[in-house]
């Protein structure tokens, strides 16, 4: 019944919303964040920030939005991560991929 219960947990859907600081406006950051959360099977969008940020946010299996989670910490070679701020809730909007807005 316990295998059952973890079965259940990582197939449910969770909403992972993070604001990532530091050099990562015009070093490829949303495009990694598009490879690595389309290659995990995640929804959702990113977008840069008028104050140099970028936004994510990530619906999906939470072991899956941790992995991201953990992507989103290092960054692609060129950029440079001071401080990923992470909120977790429950989904509210529905999204049919993963995109880059702008």
């Amino acid at each position: 019944m316990e295998a059952m219960n973890q079965s259940d947990t990582s197939k449910k859907r969770e909403e992972l919303f993070a604001i990532v600081r530091g050099l990562v406006q015009g070093v490829g950051f949303r495009y990694f964040v598009v490879q690595k959360a389309t290659s995990l099977g995640l929804r959702g969008y990113t977008r840069n920030l008028d104050n140099g940020d970028v936004e994510v946010l990530a619906q999906g299996p939470r072991p899956a939005l941790e992995t991201l989670l953990s992507h989103l910490r290092r960054g692609p070679a060129a950029s440079s991560v001071s401080e990923v701020q992470e909120a977790w809730r429950e989904p509210t909007e529905h999204f049919s991929g993963f995109n880059i807005r702008w």
